[in-house]
């Protein structure tokens, strides 16, 4: 009897039936559809966001990394990071409002150092002391896109038990009078375009000056250490091939990379149980961005799972930092997008629900909710442990490349071991949901995994392997009964 191979003449006569969609960009892919010099761009940007930076040209002298993706490289560059910074402060007391201890190198600590005698240490002042995790980058070009007025919106006619506000702040390439703009990225929405992200990022966490921040920050504000241990004249970032500074190369990185896919893509019952319990009153699904002079990033329809709005979360939660106008209890609805990584090394502001499964983490960062989420987070308690388990799949499904069986951010031998070894492939004559754990291979969502995902699948693949399955090596499949 002859076993069925690999016949590539039927997987591409299959493969025409998914060509109208395309396989999800992955966390640091480019967003699909650049132009060639976009997508130079965003070559270039990348490995600048890769580099780490020599002392000779500018790190430190005190920092919290090397580089941008050491802080921005959980599952891949521009994701997340399992690093925590610090920032520290003196609380309100007797009419004084928060003290962010500039004068002592607050509010934010920068934990290394090129010299030894520059270390920095949280002052005995400080009676505050905050962890703050990375979060992803991946998409960020879409969020910036998005014009202040559909975030806004949401300020001005919330859902009902919610009551966010827009973080008006002043971007660094604007002039010094321009209206201030809504600001989307950080933990208090404290930066609204992703050149000021850049910028302030190149020297707060590198120690790298550039043409917007051109002065050090001083080791706990001592300006003698500071001239003892800064060898590089200031501004240390320069302009390079075609003009650009590496803020500018960091920053069209970010600008044109692809959101975290979300696989399956849609139908799933957690999905339903999320708008239930009121979740998506601050993590707002679905965002159309607004016009561009790029245009893959011009009125696109996006799915970010956060409102970008400041939220009153209460003492407990709360950091405890003030920032711009944002104050201790306010923090912005964080994007969901990317989730299911960042449930493998700890979610919130601070990392604090950790340790556990995904599962178990996403429950702790749950009822860890409060202030004006306490009452999603009582209906989540409310819940049966049937939906509860409904609602960490579909968490879980944030972030989930197409094909990822196994839930390590890639595709390969070993997801095809556990799709097959499991019974998923299922020929035409499946029928399954998208909760089905198999959904993760039904690209089409026709309720099956067969010949056509399988097509599509192949070029999903990114191991080693690839190659062997595209010339039909049957030891990784078996696709039907044998012939007669």
């Amino acid at each position: 009897m002859k076993r069925y191979g690999l016949v590539p003449l039927v997987l591409l006569s299959c493969a025409g039936a998914v060509s109208a969609q395309e396989i999800q960009p992955r966390m640091g892919d480019p967003l699909p559809g650049l132009t060639a010099i976009e997508r130079a761009l965003f070559d270039e940007g990348r490995e600048e966001f890769m580099r780490i930076l020599p002392v000779a040209e500018g790190l430190g002298p005190i920092m919290n990394d090397t580089s941008c993706s050491t802080c921005h490289g959980i599952p891949r560059v521009g994701g997340a990071g399992s690093k925590r910074v610090f920032r520290f402060g003196q609380a309100a007391s007797g009419g004084n409002p928060f003290n962010p201890l500039a004068n002592l190198g607050g509010s934010l600590l920068q934990a290394s150092s090129t010299m030894v005698e520059c270390q920095e240490v949280v002052p005995p002042r400080a009676n505050v002391l905050a962890r703050r995790v990375t979060p992803n980058v991946s998409g960020d070009g879409l969020v910036e896109a998005i014009n202040g007025r559909s975030i806004r919106a949401r300020e001005f006619q919330p859902p009902p038990g919610v009551s966010g506000r827009a973080h008006m702040v002043s971007t660094f390439e604007d002039p010094p009078l321009a209206r201030p703009r809504v600001g989307r990225f950080g933990w208090k929405a404290q930066l609204a375009s992703l050149l000021s992200f850049s910028a302030d990022a190149s020297l707060n966490e590198m120690g790298l000056t550039n043409r917007f921040i051109t002065q050090e920050n001083a080791p706990n504000g001592n300006l003698a250490l500071l001239a003892f241990c800064d060898t590089v004249p200031d501004p240390e970032d320069h302009a390079g091939v075609g003009g650009r500074h590496a803020i500018d190369r960091q920053t069209n990185f970010q600008r044109l990379s692809a959101p975290p896919p979300q696989t399956p893509r849609a139908g799933m019952t957690g999905a339903l149980v999320f708008n239930d319990v009121g979740c998506d009153s601050c993590h707002t699904p679905t965002f159309v961005t607004g016009a561009s002079p790029i245009a893959v990033l011009a009125n696109k329809t996006i799915h970010p799972y956060s409102d970008f709005l400041l939220h009153d979360v209460g003492t407990t939660l709360g950091d405890g930092i003030v920032q711009g106008y944002a104050t201790e209890t306010e923090l912005k609805t964080p994007p969901l997008w990317g989730l299911r990584h960042r449930a493998d090394i700890g979610l919130l502001h601070d990392g604090r629900a950790t340790g556990g499964t995904p599962q178990q983490n996403l429950r702790d960062a749950i009822l860890a909710h409060d202030g004006e989420a306490a009452a999603s987070r009582d209906e989540f308690i409310a819940l049966s442990p049937t939906e509860q388990d409904q609602l960490f799949a579909f968490l879980l499904s944030l972030g989930r490349p197409e094909f990822d069986s196994d839930g390590d951010h890639d595709v390969d031998a070993v997801d095809w071991f556990f799709l097959e070894s499991d019974g998923h492939f299922t020929g035409p004559l499946g029928d399954f949901s998208p909760d089905h754990p198999a959904a993760v291979a039904d690209f089409d969502q026709d309720g099956d995994f067969d010949l056509a995902d399988f097509a599509v699948y192949q070029r999903a693949n990114t191991g080693d392997d690839a190659a062997a399955l595209a010339d039909g090596a049957e030891a990784f499949i078996d696709l039907g009964p044998p012939e007669r």
